[in-house]
């Protein structure tokens, strides 16, 4: 029976019990669910990352907005509507009040899903990569969402980086203007998404899940804003999209953007989508690659967090 604690957010039973507990807990996005693969593979894909979590011996939390409620852990059944529910809206934090109020229903996207797992109290997170500044911004300052919030929101973010759509070096320098922190696993570059590596270096390296729980213990006892911390984990080069092929095909998406005159919040699907196909799936073969890797990071983590 989950907790009426907060109407506006319940964990599942197994999420309060983790919780309550102290035991190690990962918040998983639903975006990726809903709008990042086609059916039935989504669902597939979300068991095999929940499978991940649990093989490490933590609890995964994939979070959702259900009918006005934000849910943190979805039981099946809820799992299954996210994968297969026409329509689902696509929320950010911005989105949240609204889907709140007119009980609506949403997957979560990273500023969401780092804002409402900060609030049911998790602090580990794992997706593929960070929206952050659109190429062409001088012209019309097209910024993701997810800056903001990862600025404003105690929580470890464990990602390939951001998307390779967007103005990596721009965004990297955004990041460090708001005081989100970066370290590399086990790297000096910065991960590519799709990539191994981005070419542009990080200026902090952590080398274990230890490592980062005591850094994650250091923000918090220095106080301070409540920013996040984020952990850049690289795919493994054989893994990667293959790089000659990323770059030709997304200069290619990129004019084609241009000639068709996608703009805003369409751009991002648009030039995703292009990716996909002009590389015969191999680049969601990557993403894949990264959002596996990156939650079983997480998972070892939250297990060295959750130890006194």
């Amino acid at each position: 029976m989950r907790t009426a604690a907060d109407p506006l957010l319940q964990p599942s039973d197994e999420v309060a019990e983790a919780l309550s507990t102290g035991a190690p807990v990962v918040a998983l996005e639903s975006t990726i669910i809903s709008h990042g693969l086609p059916q039935p593979r989504n669902l597939e894909v979300a068991r095999e990352l929940e499978g991940i979590v649990r093989e490490a011996g933590a609890v995964p939390a994939t979070i959702a907005v259900l009918d006005g409620v934000a849910r943190a852990g979805l039981t099946e059944a809820e799992l299954e509507r996210v994968a297969s529910e026409p329509g689902l809206r696509k929320l950010g934090q911005r989105d949240l009040p609204m889907a709140a109020a007119l009980k609506a229903s949403g997957a979560t996207t990273v500023s969401a899903t780092s804002f409402l797992a900060a609030r049911a109290g998790i602090r580990v997170f794992a997706t593929g990569g960070l929206g952050g500044v659109h190429r062409g911004w001088t012209e019309d300052q097209d910024e993701s969402a997810d800056l903001g919030t990862l600025a404003g929101t105690r929580i470890t973010v464990v990602c390939a980086g951001v998307k390779s759509i967007l103005d990596v070096p721009a965004t990297l320098q955004r990041l460090e203007t708001r005081g989100v922190s970066v370290a590399g696993y086990r790297t000096d570059l910065f991960p590519g998404f799709y990539l191994h590596s981005s070419g542009l270096p990080v200026e902090w390296r952590v080398e274990t899940p230890e490592e980062v729980a005591d850094v994650m213990r250091a923000q918090d006892a220095f106080g301070g804003p409540e920013s996040a911390l984020i952990v850049a984990n690289p795919v493994p080069v054989d893994q990667q999209l293959d790089p000659a092929l990323h770059d030709r095909v997304l200069a290619e998406a990129l004019e084609a953007a241009d000639r068709d005159g996608v703009t805003g919040q369409a751009i991002t699907p648009f030039l995703l989508g292009y990716l996909v196909r002009g590389t015969g799936g191999a680049s969601l073969e990557a993403n894949l690659a990264a959002v596996r890797g990156n939650t079983a990071l997480a998972a070892r983590i939250a297990l060295a967090w959750s130890r006194p």
